[in-house]
């Protein structure tokens, strides 16, 4: 009997071990991808910006752009794009292996999108997400507009009741 107990203990250990690995697999790129990065991709390997025809490696963290007659890649971006605002530009999320080998048909289909601010970044996203929790705690405390409404139009009518 103490065998088929010990048996089953390891059994449900081994599966909760597989579980758990799984899980942390998923989640590595997640926590990689930069702040200016695009909401809704749960894996993004490259990101394309048609603004300035650039491609960034999210898992090497690592930009690829043509400089003269090659394809270069670097931590960062060169001295002509310092100004140039990541959170603001338009990017596309790109899985293939090294993108740029099909760069002529990245630019003709992303073209449009060069100066399109549009894009909801992870920055955004997260503040947007802290503020709807901050909603959520207030209304788990029991604050309800229509109710405070009336006890405040109560304290006011002169004890006449509840007009509604």
């Amino acid at each position: 009997m103490k065998k088929i107990v010990y048996f089953a203990l390891v059994f449900l250990g081994v599966g909760f071990v597989q579980v758990g690995k799984a899980q942390v697999n998923v989640s590595v790129n997640i926590g990689s991808q930069p702040l200016w990065g695009p909401v809704g991709h749960a894996y993004a390997h490259y990101y394309y910006m048609p603004e300035i025809d650039v491609y960034y490696d999210v898992i090497h963290r690592r930009y690829t752009y043509y400089q003269g007659n090659r394809w270069i890649t670097k931590s960062k971006l060169p001295g002509r794009y310092k100004k140039f605002n990541l959170y603001r530009t338009y990017k596309v999320v790109l899985n293939d292996r090294n993108p740029w080998q099909y760069h002529r048909t990245h630019r003709n289909s992303y073209s449009r999108y060069a100066n399109n601010y549009s894009q909801v970044v992870l920055r955004d996203a997260r503040r947007d997400r802290e503020y709807r929790r901050g909603d959520d705690r207030r209304l788990d405390r029991g604050y309800d507009t229509k109710k405070n409404y009336h006890k405040k139009k109560n304290k006011h009518n002169n004890g006449r009741g509840n007009r509604r």
